[in-house]
């Protein structure tokens, strides 16, 4: 049984979205819940840059997992057991390591995904929002559609779209 939200968008709440280009820079901030405690442009900049280092650093100590044996008969000299694993991989070798994807607290949950290119969507929602992945994606969408393919719009520059802004205000109204 889920619990009942103590907020007006019920199971959908989403607080806040930061998008962070590649260097770390935050090109885009709005708060979408009414009541949220202020942050200052100053604030703002700073939670971007820190992120991104963290972002960074959690990308890089991903650990990798010993390799299975090839031979399941090999023994070491002295037939004390198995050799050594050959080698190392990431826990999914397919896939690039990633770094920080969530935070949860009970207030909050920090979901990040990261664009091929580097630019890093922060998105702030209820622990008890489902689908994140869901709105994620419907975000990146918009930000597609509405910004990349915006000729005036300068890569890596703050992102100063009306018409972004106002889908994603009304997509994400409309979700309630």
């Amino acid at each position: 049984m889920r619990r009942a939200s103590r907020y007006p968008l019920g199971d959908v709440t989403v607080f806040s979205l930061i998008i962070i280009n590649k260097a770390g820079g935050l090109i885009y901030q709005r708060e979408y819940q009414a009541g949220l405690r202020s942050l200052s442009t100053n604030d703002y900049l700073v939670l971007a840059g820190t992120f991104h280092g963290v972002h960074a650093i959690t990308r890089s100590i991903t650990p990798k997992l010993p390799l299975a044996q090839t031979s399941p008969a090999t023994t070491t000299p002295g037939g004390g057991g198995s050799a050594p694993p050959a080698g190392y991989s990431y826990p999914n070798p397919g896939i690039a390591a990633s770094g920080l994807e969530h935070l949860e607290t009970e207030k909050f949950r920090l979901t990040c995904f990261q664009t091929l290119t580097g630019t890093k969507f922060l998105l702030f929602t209820d622990p008890m929002t489902g689908n994140v992945d869901t709105i994620m994606n419907k975000i990146y969408e918009l930000y597609a559609d509405y910004v990349m393919k915006n000729p005036f719009y300068q890569l890596e520059m703050p992102v100063r779209c009306e018409a972004f802004d106002r889908h994603l205000g009304a997509w994400l109204r409309g979700r309630t």
